[in-house]
């Protein structure tokens, strides 16, 4: 089993943007968004195609995020991940967490650039298993 260090250092950073974050309640974006808000994490909603989401405004992009970003945590499909992938380290993000079904070779790109890189794990359940456990 791979170490949980790198998921430990992503869940003690606070400033997280959600890529894809939906404004449909069904979603698991918007699930996991509302946990990591009870829980303390700032959350930035990104996504081009609403103008807010749970009370919050929305990016169409993580180059228009004022302020540092901690962790770009990704919803999208994988074929968009590269474009997400050069924003982040363009941002100098600390960390890119795709979720749940997602992955790409792009990470890479991302690991080589200094960034945290987690792939095919929901944040919330990392955050339930490392800290209720």
């Amino acid at each position: 089993m791979e170490s949980d260090y790198p998921i430990r250092k992503a869940l003690s950073m606070t400033r997280i943007a959600v890529v894809g974050l939906s404004d449909d309640p069904a979603r698991p974006s918007s699930e996991v968004a509302r946990y990591l808000m009870e829980h303390g994490f700032e959350i930035i909603p990104v996504n081009p195609k609403v103008k807010e989401v749970l009370g919050l405004k929305s990016y169409p992009s993580l180059l228009e995020v004022p302020g540092e970003i901690d962790v770009v945590d990704v919803f999208r499909r994988p074929e968009f991940v590269p474009q997400v992938i050069d924003e982040a380290i363009a941002r100098k993000a600390r960390v890119v967490w795709l979720q749940e079904g997602i992955t790409s070779p792009a990470l890479e790109r991302a690991r080589a650039a200094g960034l945290i890189a987690i792939e095919d794990k929901c944040m919330m359940k990392e955050h339930r298993r490392l800290t209720f456990d």
